[in-house]
Order: C-alpha cells, then sequence, then structure tokens
C-alpha cells in the first residue's frame, strides 16, 4: 500500500476508534484524525516487527485493519490520559 492508502486507513481507523471509544477528546476532530493516522502507521509497523505479520498490498486485508484500529485505539487512549480532560 501507499503512502495515501495508508492515511485513507488511518482517517477511517481513527473514525472507528472515535466510534468505539465515544467521548471528548482533547484535541477535536483534527487531534482524532492524526491520532488515527499516527494509529495505523504504528499499528502496522509493529504488527509487521513482533508479530512477522507481512504489511498487505491489498488495501481490505483484515489484519491490516485490526492493526491499524488497535493502534489508534491505543494511542487516543494514551492521549486522553496524558491530557486527559484539558478541553472546556
Amino acid at each position: 500500500m501507499g503512502i495515501i492508502s495508508w492515511i485513507v486507513l488511518g482517517l477511517l481507523a481513527g473514525a472507528i476508534a472515535k466510534f468505539l471509544l465515544p467521548g471528548r477528546d482533547p484535541g477535536g476532530l483534527v487531534g482524532t484524525t492524526l491520532i488515527g493516522i499516527a494509529g495505523s502507521f504504528i499499528g502496522g509497523w509493529l504488527s509487521s516487527k513482533f508479530l512477522h505479520r507481512p504489511i498487505a498490498h491489498d488495501f481490505f486485508d483484515l489484519a491490516t485493519w485490526i492493526a491499524a484500529i488497535a493502534g489508534a485505539l491505543v494511542l487516543l487512549v494514551a492521549y486522553r490520559l496524558l491530557f486527559g480532560n484539558s478541553r472546556k
């Protein structure tokens, strides 16, 4: 997959992570979007390095989607823990 595919996957993974973890985020829509993109990159990289799962060339690979969503969820939880309810 190319960089554009990873960004689109990150946007979708961020939206799914936000759906699974509802509530107010300190960064709002932009912060959640950036967390989704970063989570897809980190999730894909971690699954390829530690789980020996090669990054698929297909956009619709289930393992790639799960890794991207899991990465976005982890980053979203960490972001909420670090920055808490700083948004008023």
